[in-house]
């Protein structure tokens, strides 16, 4: 076990310390019919004052459905969030160990990270990744935040190899992502309040619940709705399920 070293990576840390996960599975292909369950939609919406971040809560295993309660969308620090798409398991840690990052980096440095210098990183630890993806384990986040001091929001996608790309007014990962862009499209405009970006955010999901098997859309008999998460100047703050209920409602109302 070497010395550690120091520095603002939690991750050099570790590997310093020969504790870093190995992102490969060795030289062997996954047996056949092996199908970790996989978080399938996310999207990201600028509004007027902030950003809005919705996530299904289905995960899929080939044809059939995993779990219908999976938690996509995250806190990734006070200002900012964070959505996984693809192979369940691996993005859960993903984001874990990036909240670990940018906490270890705070308390270190005494600042927090440019939201800029967030994604830069995200993006790097997706790149990581890259062995897995190789394998068929993909995993794609979305990641938004606001900088305090300027109240702008910020929405940032990423590809499988760890390219990212900041987005304008919105961005989508995941099976249904196509389906949900096309909806943003038709209804997205710039200036749009919180109310009118949570009801697209939700309405595009049930778009693309309609066309991608893997997307779940909101259930009223189960009670099952998106994770939904607003970050503003006031922080990042998850949307009161009630809000989120009558969101779903007039969603299902408007997508036929």
């Amino acid at each position: 076990m070497g010395a550690p070293l120091p520095g603002a990576s939690f991750t050099e840390l570790i590997r310093s310390l020969d504790l870093a996960p190995e992102w490969s599975l060795g030289p062997d292909a996954p047996p056949s019919g092996f199908h970790p369950p996989d978080a399938t939609t996310v999207l990201a919406l600028r509004y007027d004052g902030g950003v809005v971040m919705v996530g299904d809560r289905q995960a899929t295993a080939g044809y059939d459905i995993a779990h219908r309660h999976i938690q996509k969308v995250f806190a990734a620090d006070s200002y900012s969030a964070v959505a996984i798409s693809g192979t369940a398991g691996l993005g859960v840690e993903l984001i874990r160990l990036f909240q670990t990052e940018l906490e270890h980096y705070e308390k270190l440095e005494g600042v927090r990270l440019s939201l800029e210098g967030k994604a830069t990183y995200l993006a790097r630890m997706v790149r990581s990744q890259l062995p897995m993806a190789l394998q068929g384990f993909v995993v794609v986040p979305l990641f938004c935040g606001i900088e305090p001091e300027s109240g702008t929001g910020h929405v940032f996608t990423f590809d499988a190899i760890g390219g990212r790309y900041e987005e304008r007014d919105f961005g989508t990962a995941g099976s249904g992502s196509r389906e949900a862009r096309a909806y943003l499209r038709t209804v997205y405009s710039t200036g749009s309040d919180r109310t009118e970006a949570i009801d697209h955010s939700i309405a595009a999901l049930v778009a693309a619940a309609g066309q991608d098997l893997a997307t779940g859309g909101p259930d009223l008999r189960r009670g099952i709705y998106p994770n939904v998460f607003t970050v503003t100047t006031d922080g990042v703050q998850e949307v009161d399920r009630a809000e989120v209920a009558e969101a779903a409602e007039r969603a299902l109302e408007v997508v036929r």
